[in-house]
């Protein structure tokens, strides 16, 4: 089940990049925040890259262990999903939610 959330008026705080920023230079941008040997943060890993090969985003990921802020806001709910600095889901991620999520998104 996932959990959606508000990042709040400034969303959620960048942090280390663990990986290339990938997809087109225009359209959302997807960050992934999570750590290494997270299993849920593998599997929302293969959703996001399952979408993405049918809709076009630039994908961020975001070892949260590499920053103390970001360690300390995300250890309980990674993975944690924004789209273009908004919070969008916690500790699941759907494929279909996620596909309406990105639908949602204006450009």
């Amino acid at each position: 089940m996932s959990a959606s959330a508000g990042g709040g008026p400034a969303g959620p705080t960048p942090g280390p990049t663990t990986g290339p920023t990938t997809g087109p230079t225009t359209g959302p941008t997807v960050v992934l925040y999570g750590r290494p040997g997270c299993h849920l943060c593998d599997e929302a890993l293969a959703v996001i890259e399952r979408v993405r090969a049918r809709v076009p985003f630039a994908l961020e990921q975001r070892d949260i262990e590499a920053d103390s802020e970001l360690f300390k806001r995300y250890l309980e709910r990674i993975p944690v999903v924004a789209i273009d600095g908004v919070e969008a889901f916690e500790l699941f991620v759907g494929e279909d939610e996620f596909e309406r999520a990105l639908a949602k998104v204006k450009y």
